[in-house]
């Protein structure tokens, strides 16, 4: 929502942001409703406001692609770039962010001129309601990274109406679909309403344990319940509650670029 709402601004040359760039950490790891959004919302959007919206992918040094959902299953992976849950409830440690999204979003930044001497400007989509997001990782030597929203004094709320005025529709939240950062209550919606999803994100689940237990190696989880993803969220009519405030979340801001 923050970074449609900076499209929109950025058309209505509210903020000096010509270029827009999208991190896709791969059309089979991205949430459906998040493509879908980018393609036939933002882009048109983009087009019309003369706006260079770029979609980005990881790329190996061989020059081919690679999707974090083909990097989790990959044979010879040792590591989970992921923030899997321990036994206790707490997350692993990660390099999605910065595998699939910074480095991804770096790389063009210096091929397109971007050095040390003349950084490129970069804006994140952080609101005034998520300070505690901003400044949670180091400035790269080829940007400058700026937060017009919290310059403007925007929340979420007023994000929303941004958007609205300009006549798009609301934005889905922006992550992948199994994403241990969900809540308990992403989950139980994805399994009530997205079951192919949920299935997928169990056989995934499935799959890093059967390689970690190869490696014998203790079991981690998508959910903070320390059992396996199946079982945790077993019933999908059971309506949010208060235990269900959140997992996690992830502080960079990327996920929203």
């Amino acid at each position: 929502m923050q970074s449609t709402a900076l499209l929109v601004l950025a058309a209505h040359r509210e903020i000096d942001y010509p270029t827009f760039l999208f991190a896709n950490v791969g059309d089979d790891s991205e949430h459906p409703a998040t493509l879908a959004y980018i393609r036939e919302v933002a882009v048109p959007y983009a087009v019309r406001a003369g706006i260079d919206l770029q979609q980005l992918k990881r790329v190996r040094r061989d020059g081919t692609s690679e999707t974090l959902m083909q990097r989790l299953n990959r044979p010879d992976t040792r590591s989970i770039p992921i923030p899997v849950r321990m036994a206790n409830g707490a997350p692993g440690r990660r390099s999605c962010t910065a595998d699939f999204k910074i480095r991804v979003v770096g790389r063009w930044l210096r091929e397109h001129g971007a050095t040390a001497a003349e950084p490129a400007t970069v804006g994140i989509g952080i609101s005034l309601d998520e300070i505690h997001r901003a400044n949670r990782r180091r400035c790269e030597p080829h940007e400058q990274i700026e937060y017009p929203l919290l310059d403007l004094r925007l929340r979420r709320t007023d994000c929303e109406r941004i958007i609205g005025e300009a006549g798009l529709p609301v934005p889905p939240k922006s992550s992948c679909f199994f994403c241990p950062f969900r809540t308990v209550g992403a989950w139980r919606q994805q399994r009530r309403d997205e079951p192919e999803l949920f299935i997928r994100s169990v056989q995934l689940e499935e799959t890093i344990n059967e390689r970690r237990s190869a490696l014998g190696r203790d079991p981690v989880y998508l959910t903070r319940y320390g059992r396996p993803l199946a079982e945790a969220i077993t019933d999908p009519s059971v309506v949010r509650g208060p235990d269900d405030t959140g997992d996690g979340s992830c502080d960079s801001g990327w996920c929203m670029t």
